[in-house]
């Protein structure tokens, strides 16, 4: 894997060269991370330093180091194990700190969170001095809603919620400006659904897709939410909504109820008070978040071969739909949630991980 470490500055300083093991992982809605395994003796193990950022030419991506940890043995010798996170993990370092509501465009409502709490907070040693937001003028983004509220909430992880929510991919990246640049994406749809796009389709029969697990339990599935908000016994705010997959309220054995205390929701913020239906709309808000962390576990995971045909980071990239087929004629149109690059003595592998598929049997 091409790579090199970075200062704070981000000026080169050394090249990742003489490991054992290298893994990058890319993340459409969620920060990815790396290990990187080496003898201590390695050239660029002075430099693997705390905060320091490590480039690879695999990933538009760049990982900060967090982590070292030296294992000594006699006889293999000492090994460092380097780890650390992409540069989304910046927002896990903040919290939301006043209470806010958010109604109306969703990449406004998060560019409202990054700005009061990362881009420009009112205690500017909250700021951090080159993070910006790039808005997006896809109109699958713009036509995208929100109603929430939050006071004190982890900044990433309510943004993250909103994402999943959503299907969007959200990722920070350091531009040609050497900005930590925000921004909302959509993979593109590269699927037998669309015909703008060349196909991508991972087979045994187009020889590159070399092993696969496919998945799927009901187990945590949850498809009904009562939320309970502000109040107290009888005058306390209910809601009841449905969602994941059901056109209507459940009922018998297909209903898999789930209560969400949404009691931090209220109808008095720090700019107005909220009316009956706004609230309601900051509960159905709050029970789909919870209902999008419930959802039916169907998955397919599987090595592929980087091939000509198909190449990751040329062809297709995390957040894109493709098309995939098994040895079992299971078929999947898919979203690529997750890439693994994981580079050894023994090769490079490619394991991508693939959203919840629409599938067919034939």
């Amino acid at each position: 894997m091409e790579a090199l470490i970075m200062d704070k500055d981000f000026k080169s300083v050394a090249i990742i060269d003489d490991y054992e093991s290298f893994i990058w992982t890319d993340r459409y809605t969620g920060y990815g991370d790396f290990e990187l395994y080496a003898p201590v003796s390695a050239a660029f193990f002075n430099f693997t330093k705390d905060g320091y950022y490590i480039w690879s030419a695999e990933s538009e991506h760049l990982m900060i180091i967090e982590k070292n940890d030296i294992e000594s043995d006699a006889e293999d010798g000492s090994h460092v194990t380097v780890t650390g996170r992409s540069l989304e993990s910046i927002l896990d370092r903040r919290i939301i700190w006043t209470q806010t509501t958010l109604s109306g465009s969703l990449q406004d409502g998060i560019r409202k969170l990054l700005t009061e709490n990362v881009i420009q907070p009112s205690d500017e040693k909250r700021r951090i001095p080159n993070f910006v937001f790039k808005e997006s003028t896809d109109e699958a983004i713009t036509k995208l809603t929100v109603d929430a509220q939050y006071t004190g909430d982890n900044l990433y992880d309510a943004i993250k919620s909103l994402c999943e929510t959503n299907e969007l991919g959200f990722k920070v990246i350091l531009n040609s400006d050497l900005k930590f640049e925000f921004s909302l994406y959509f993979g593109k749809d590269r699927s037998y659904n669309q015909k703008k796009l060349p196909y991508v389709i991972f087979s045994p029969n187009f020889e590159n897709l070399v092993n696969s697990n496919y998945y799927e339990s009901s187990a945590e599935l949850k498809n009904v939410a009562l939320v309970g908000g502000e109040g107290e016994g009888s005058d306390r705010k209910f809601k009841s909504i449905y969602g994941n997959g059901v056109e209507e309220f459940p009922s018998g054995m297909d209903r898999r109820e789930l209560f969400v205390d949404a009691r931090d929701l209220s109808t008095k913020t720090s700019d107005k008070t909220l009316s009956a239906t706004e609230y309601n709309a900051q509960l159905e808000q709050r029970g789909y978040d919870k209902l999008g962390e419930n959802t039916q576990a169907t998955g397919f995971e599987g090595d592929i071969e980087n091939t000509e045909m198909f190449s990751y980071g040329k062809d297709f990239f995390v957040g894109d739909i493709v098309q995939i087929q098994n040895e079992y004629k299971i078929k999947a149109t898919t979203r690529v949630v997750e890439v693994v690059i994981s580079d050894s003595s023994t090769g490079t592998t490619i394991v991508p991980t693939f959203s919840t598929p629409t599938l067919t049997k034939t």
